[in-house]
């Protein structure tokens, strides 16, 4: 017997949708040279797509107020005792240290003045980090995410997102990794399971439909 199609298996099962809620703010996970430089050790195809669609999404997020999050990984390059288990099992992680190139921001997205960089060192932008409170205080219910990579951090804040109570909404565009495989595999799980997965048109229109400074509609 043929096994049904992943998209069939899944109906009316695993296919909710979140929607979008009160108020909303822009993650920006990990954009960083290393994802995005040719010979780079980290160097996926799929983020370097994804830096050529944030501009518009960014500039539009900005012109509306919304609040514009960035993260970027950064370890104690003396002994990268602060990147544990997880820099044992992925060494190549140890590029991102201060002062390299590679863990400096893709040109074109870099964060804007006044907004914050939260740096974190695990696959999740909450796991030891600030931001679960920080999105409490202001009042956002709900996550545009967008960076890299898929399979990894975005999956991992998609995820932390909803288990801190969160609306995740991964832009399909707005996000790369490697290989496609990971990355298809990984925006249907997240659609499945744990958050929403649209368009990058959707997100524009969305945040177009804004009044400034993120009123409700």
């Amino acid at each position: 017997m043929a096994q049904a199609t992943a998209a069939s298996n899944y109906a009316g099962v695993w296919d909710n949708r979140l929607g979008f809620g009160r108020k909303t703010a822009l993650i920006v996970i990990d954009l960083l040279q290393g994802y995005t430089l040719k010979g780079a050790p980290l160097f996926a195809p799929g983020v370097v797509k994804a830096v050529g669609e944030m501009p518009a999404l960014l500039k539009l997020a900005r012109q509306k107020k919304m609040p514009v999050i960035h993260t970027r990984v950064l370890y104690n390059p003396s002994d990268f005792i602060d990147g544990g288990v997880w820099i044992r099992k992925a060494p190549v992680l140890k590029s991102l240290v201060p002062g390299n190139k590679y863990a400096q921001f893709c040109k074109g997205v870099e964060p804007g003045k006044g907004e914050l960089v939260i740096t974190k060192n695990y696959a999740s932008a909450f796991f030891g980090t600030s931001l679960a409170a920080t999105l409490t205080a202001a009042g956002v219910d709900t996550l545009l995410i967008t960076g890299c990579t898929t399979s990894g951090c975005i999956r991992a804040t998609a995820v932390d997102a909803v288990q801190n109570g969160f609306r995740p909404i991964v832009v399909r565009e707005c996000v790369g990794d490697r290989h496609d495989g990971p990355h298809e595999a990984n925006l249907f799980d997240i659609n499945a399971k744990y958050g929403d997965v649209i368009s990058k048109a959707e997100a524009l229109k969305y945040v177009r439909s804004l009044k400034s400074g993120m009123k409700a509609r």
